[in-house]
């Protein structure tokens, strides 16, 4: 299959040129190319995606499926990149440079990222598989476009300035519809084929997301799924700038930036949990005698250390010093198994290691611990075909948990 940066942008906005103008003639001068070079061009890019983009007739061209699917991805990824560029000009006080978009290259927007993510030529071009004097070249040429300086050395590594980094996030998303669009493209030869990226937080890992895994890869044998586990701030940045599809876990209030959206998924209601042999193992739940024991809670910051501590407060007593804090389950499970350390936790997430007799619930949290799990998306998201099936049917499974009989891993 081919690859983003293989493909030509400039014939890519001559497909949605074509597309919208209906005839080679109409869409000529509208892409500064001669009829005889766009029908090259439209038929060397047909023949590289190796699926029919126009049927021909006497009275112009008309757009198959495959264009159709295709275009909607390539204008939003030259919005993208337009802004990109805008956004770099403008922090040095530059003015909008029109029409850009049309100059600049994929390969170009390919050794920004590399370099980004590598830290100097040398590892851009080892990550990429292109000479070092080629990705040097393509910096140098998309800085001269733009207009404004894109790196600064610092020693024998190379750093992107700020009006490069603005660029950035842009190039990646422009990166990421393009996928989309291939991803779309070999859904129409494939049935079920595609590709989708999940970031997840602690509390989908044990149950719910397996069960959903299992459940679209059965529908969709040609999907290629990519989970990512990580923390809440670093996934956000990776779903802002298209390498995450969505994210789930715990909703937060407000949410830090306002071009992601929210969407609840079901309420958790997280449980005290312990060891099974822990001194208050098997007694009516005291909340005064959890403070004679060393808790183990995520860092500040996370939604559940904020609940954790008002669930003292609100019976008047002041939450315990942390001894340690630490948001990974498995950490926590194996501190609870050395000693005598208590935890919150999803009752999904002891699931386990309950059914093997070695972690216990002492009792519930009460109502203020609990949370509600979301699923997060970029604001302009446009999910691909399998996307949204992904949605659906993380919601029907989600749907689900409220029956014991379906979802019998709620209940003892």
């Amino acid at each position: 299959m081919v690859e983003v940066h293989e493909l030509n942008l400039r014939h890519l906005l001559a497909v949605a040129a074509v597309a919208e103008a209906g005839s080679i003639s109409a869409a000529s001068p509208v892409v500064s190319l001669s009829q005889p070079a766009l029908t090259q061009a439209l038929g060397r890019l047909e023949k590289q995606l190796q699926i029919a983009l126009f049927s021909r007739h006497p009275g112009g061209m008309a757009a198959t499926e495959a264009a159709r699917l295709l275009v909607p991805r390539v204008r939003r990824a030259s919005s993208y990149i337009a802004r990109g560029v805008q956004q770099a000009r403008r922090s040095v006080r530059l003015t909008a440079l029109p029409g850009v978009e049309r100059r600049v290259t994929l390969s170009q927007l390919r050794a920004l990222t590399e370099v980004a993510d590598g830290g100097s030529y040398s590892l851009a071009a080892a990550r990429s598989g292109i000479s070092q004097p080629a990705v040097y070249r393509a910096m140098s040429e998309l800085a001269e476009l733009v207009e404004v300086p894109l790196v600064q050395r610092r020693g024998k590594a190379v750093q992107l300035t700020g009006a490069a980094t603005r660029m950035l996030r842009f190039a990646r998303l422009a990166r990421s519809e393009l996928q989309a669009g291939l991803d779309e493209l070999a859904a129409l030869g494939s049935q079920g084929a595609g590709r989708i990226t999940l970031g997840t937080l602690p509390l989908a890992r044990a149950v719910l997301l397996p069960r959903v895994l299992a459940r679209f890869s059965r529908a969709n044998p040609g999907a290629t799924i990519s989970v990512i586990e990580g923390q809440y701030l670093e996934l956000l940045g990776h779903l802002r700038e298209g390498s995450l599809d969505m994210i789930v876990g715990a909703m937060r209030n407000p949410v830090p930036v306002r071009d992601v959206v929210q969407e609840a998924l079901f309420d958790d209601q997280p449980v005290i949990v312990a060891r099974s042999g822990h001194p208050l193992a098997g007694k009516p739940l005291d909340f005064s005698r959890l403070l004679d024991y060393p808790w183990v809670i995520s860092a500040p910051g996370a939604p559940l250390r904020a609940r954790w501590k008002q669930m003292f407060l609100e019976r008047g007593m002041e939450p315990p010093r942390l001894r340690i804090e630490c948001g990974s389950v498995m950490v926590m499970r194996g501190l609870m198994l050395e000693d005598d350390w208590l935890t919150l936790m999803s009752p999904d997430q002891l699931l386990i290691e309950r059914r093997a007799g070695l972690l216990c619930e002492l009792g519930s949290a009460g109502p203020s611990v609990r949370r509600r799990i979301a699923l997060t998306t970029r604001g302009d998201w446009h999910p691909t075909r399998l996307q949204a099936q992904f949605v659906a049917t993380f919601k029907e499974v989600c749907a689900e948990r409220e029956d014991p009989i379906v979802w019998p891993f709620r209940y003892p």
